[in-house]
């Protein structure tokens, strides 16, 4: 997929991913519901929930978008708080996918 991908990339999709995992369990507990009642209300397995909050899987963008549209939020709310970093990221994931589409 980004074969050509530098270390620099890396770390930036890494740091993001890692980031998007933080939110979408801060976006959860706000909602005081259990990764049981998210998962089933984004059609996924109680394990994707944990293994993605947990870091330890990376989420597709399918799935990002289940669990946005299963949390109720946009998807933007997944960066950070700070609208110009936000926004600085959103550019960062949109160069890095299209520089490698």
């Amino acid at each position: 997929m980004f074969n050509h991908e530098s270390s620099e990339d890396g770390m930036l999709i890494a740091s993001q991913i890692q980031r998007i995992a933080y939110r979408l369990r801060e976006e959860r507990k706000k909602l005081h519901i259990t990764q049981t009642e998210l998962s089933s209300k984004a059609g996924l397995s109680q394990n994707q929930v944990n293994y993605i909050e947990t870091g330890k899987r990376s989420p597709t963008l399918y799935t990002v978008l289940k669990l946005c549209h299963a949390l109720q939020i946009n998807p933007s709310i997944l960066f950070d708080t700070d609208n110009e970093k936000r926004q600085q990221d959103l550019r960062g994931a949109v160069n890095l996918i299209s520089k490698h589409l």
